[in-house]
């Protein structure tokens, strides 16, 4: 009886030292965020409504955190009145959400902040920036985009989901490597250029002038 109640103990104990052991691992970092907000960041918005195409309401501009199930129109809310939806608006190509509708499921110290439309926003994703501007002296931590107030340390709900990791923390070459990856993941919110666009812009070269011919 006395081996039996031996192994038993023993049964009992190897679960708690897993448990320790996976402490401070990947489970315990993603727990740091809301499950919706890696899969909104992923998503292409403004998208014509599938179910609503005959619509002019039919931009699919919003985003249900309950069900996550992809960007939604304004008519599918009929179907999300008990849930929290929020709404995605751009400036200049790029995905912004006001400040006032996302700091109520999330925690965005850090992220820095512009007026657009006489409203406080913050951008999902990084934006693709050639070179800091001159006379810079903050940048995010991690595509290293110029911020204009030194009091912010991200550019993007993206980038500080990256900069906030135990690895980005750690300081290693290595673990800022993996989390610009990490942030690169998401969907950038620049269109691409395409060949039409090339071709227009060769349109408007002009010929060299040339004199008319004395007469």
């Amino acid at each position: 009886m006395a081996i039996e109640d031996q192994e038993n103990t023993i049964r009992e104990i190897k679960p708690k030292n897993r448990r320790i052991m996976a402490a401070g691992g990947p489970e315990e970092e993603d727990n740091r965020w809301p499950p919706w907000l890696k899969p909104l960041l992923k998503e292409h918005f403004f998208a014509h409504c599938k179910f609503h195409v005959d619509s002019h309401k039919s931009e699919c501009n919003m985003y249900c955190l309950d069900c996550t199930n992809g960007p939604i129109c304004s008519l599918c809310l009929v179907h999300h009145k008990d849930h929290r939806t929020i709404q995605i608006r751009r400036s200049s190509y790029h995905d912004v959400i006001r400040v006032n509708e996302i700091q109520k499921y999330l925690d965005i110290s850090g992220v820095q902040t512009y007026v657009i439309n006489s409203a406080k926003v913050v951008f999902l994703n990084e934006r693709p920036q050639p070179r800091p501007g001159k006379g810079v002296t903050n940048t995010c931590k991690v595509c290293y985009r110029s911020l204009v107030d030194d009091s912010f340390s991200f550019c993007s709900l993206g980038c500080k989901i990256a900069g906030s990791s135990r690895r980005m923390d750690s300081g290693s070459s290595t673990g800022i490597g993996r989390s610009i990856s990490n942030v690169q993941s998401f969907r950038p919110s620049t269109p691409p250029l395409t060949s039409s666009s090339h071709c227009r812009i060769a349109k408007r070269r002009k010929g060299i002038p040339h004199r008319s011919p004395m007469r």
